[in-house]
C-alpha cells in the first residue's frame, strides 16, 4: 500500500508501506494492506510502519488518519 505521513511543516514520508499501527483515540490499531476504508483521529502516542521487514517509529501528539483504495493518509502534530 501507499503510505503518506505529513506534519504542517513537511512531509515526512512518502512511499509503501506493509502496515501501519497507529495511536487511535480509543487505543492502538492497525492498518494492513487492502484495509476496508477509515478515517480516525489519532492520539498522543507512537505511529509504527514497516516495509520490507524494517520497521520506523514516529511519536506523535495528535492528528488523523484516511486509508481507502490501498492509500493511507496520516496527517501528525
Amino acid at each position: 500500500m501507499t503510505l503518506d505521513i505529513i506534519s504542517p511543516e513537511k512531509i515526512i514520508y512518502a512511499g509503501k508501506a506493509d502496515s501501519v499501527t497507529l495511536p487511535g483515540l480509543l487505543g492502538e490499531f492497525t492498518i494492513l494492506d487492502r484495509h476496508a476504508p477509515i478515517i480516525s483521529a489519532l492520539g498522543e502516542g507512537t505511529l509504527r510502519y514497516s516495509h520490507e521487514s524494517k520497521e520506523t517509529s514516529l511519536p506523535v501528539r495528535g492528528g488523523f488518519v484516511e486509508a481507502k483504495r490501498n492509500i493511507v493518509t496520516v496527517c501528525v502534530e
